[in-house]
């Protein structure tokens, strides 16, 4: 690539890097039965008031489409990992609510994460790991 397009170089070089550590987290996480944007969404619900989130702002909120988090939450439901709900104040709102046995995995995922994650950014030191935070978040 162009040396006079750095912007793009570094796009280019963050979308491999996503697209690898992906794969890395997905391997860690199949020895729960889920992939990281399930956990992705068990994160956001856990996190939650209630464990429970409209289904148009969890999608936001991993940044996948509605209908992305529809397919994604059909097998969840399946194997109870959430649940669907009626919002009390508006019927034409579903809700998604994280149930126990969710909770459950979601923790014992959570090690298995944070084991992985440390693993995974072992090459970096801690003020190198905080430095690539920071800049990251300050590009998004």
């Amino acid at each position: 690539m162009a040396a006079a397009n750095r912007e793009m170089e570094f796009i280019v070089s963050s979308s491999l890097f996503h697209t690898k550590l992906q794969k890395k987290v997905d391997n860690q996480l199949s020895y729960h039965g889920i992939s990281f944007t399930e956990y992705l969404i068990m994160n956001q619900l856990y996190s939650a008031p209630n464990k429970t989130m409209r289904r148009i702002e969890l999608a936001e909120s991993i940044g996948i489409t509605a209908s992305g988090v529809t397919r994604l939450l059909s097998p969840m439901e399946k194997i109870k990992l959430i649940k669907k709900e009626v919002n009390p104040r508006d019927a034409r709102v579903s809700l998604v609510k994280l149930t126990k046995a969710g909770e459950q995995l979601f923790k014992e995922a959570t090690v298995s994460f944070g084991h992985g994650a440390k693993i995974l950014m072992e090459p970096l030191s801690e003020n190198q790991l905080d430095k690539l935070i920071e800049l990251t978040n300050r590009v998004i």
